[in-house]
């Protein structure tokens, strides 16, 4: 039986979309929720709405004892569910890919939503290059009420090869990989706690130097209220983490490179303004 903390691939091979055999490969999202009732509703509305004809929508809760799993009922769209208690949302995560059968695999958070009806039709056509191994775009920050009401915005800007010694990542939440990559190059490692997000991704861009594209719009609306950035101690320990996910993958940071990274959350709110 697999470990759940090591991030081993996936079974079975899906290979890489071919886009001379299809002109709509299977997009996968993989939605993990706990006790999301008051936020569920409009993450299912914004996957529903999508223009793209070919979505697998996979809800992995961790037993939630709120109205979460009666309110994805009532949404046909959703492919596959499953409830039942895990071990955290990186556990979950990779038990959302393990069910996955799409072509390509992206996240949507059960706070979160996209910014428009286009967005998974956007990723799609990124992918008929059959050089490009993941995409990622834009976010906002938006209020937990009115979701229309934005704090910060997060503009990526074009991936380089020293980007990520600068403090660069891409916002996760807008990262899209072909199922194929997590066979190749692993799933998250749980035995991070707040920082297997950005460890998966060195590990796919600086450790296996996958082909990136960029999508120069905003595609993800996430609520305020990151688990890394809720408090002072928070932040400590989530740097510690980002320093261990460079040593995992044997790549060493520069001096400033830790330092830099969430120095880098000013300039969202600089762009926003």
């Amino acid at each position: 039986m697999m470990n759940p903390s090591t991030p081993s691939p996936p079974q079975p091979s899906a290979g890489k979309f071919n886009p001379s055999t299809s002109s709509t490969p299977k997009v996968s999202i993989i939605t993990v929720s706990f006790n999301s009732a008051q936020t569920i509703a409009e993450t299912l509305r914004s996957v529903a709405s999508q223009s793209y004809p070919n979505i697998e929508h996979i809800i992995v809760d961790g037993a939630s004892t709120d109205q979460t799993m009666k309110i994805v009922a009532d949404f046909p769209h959703v492919a596959k569910s499953i409830s039942e208690a895990d071990e955290g949302i990186y556990f979950a995560m990779n038990k959302g890919i393990g069910m996955a059968s799409g072509d390509l695999i992206g996240i949507l958070n059960a706070d979160d939503l996209y910014a428009d009806n286009k967005v998974i039709e956007k990723v799609a056509a990124a992918f008929k290059d059959p050089s490009i191994d993941a995409t990622y775009a834009d976010l906002v920050f938006v209020d937990r009420e009115d979701v229309s009401k934005v704090f910060r915005t997060w503009q990526s800007g074009p991936f380089k090869p020293y980007s990520m010694y600068n403090g660069w990542m891409p916002p996760h939440p807008t990262f899209f990989v072909r199922r194929s990559l997590y066979e190749k190059c692993g799933l998250f490692n749980t035995t991070l706690s707040s920082a297997a997000d950005y460890e998966l991704m060195l590990r796919f861009l600086m450790k296996h130097e996958v082909t990136l594209f960029y999508i120069p719009q905003i595609i993800i609306k996430m609520r305020q209220g990151g688990k890394s950035t809720a408090s002072f101690g928070n932040r400590i320990k989530a740097n510690l983490e980002d320093r261990m996910a460079w040593k995992m993958n044997g790549l060493k940071p520069h001096l400033f490179t830790l330092i830099l990274k969430p120095l880098r959350k000013i300039k969202q709110f600089i762009s926003h303004g």
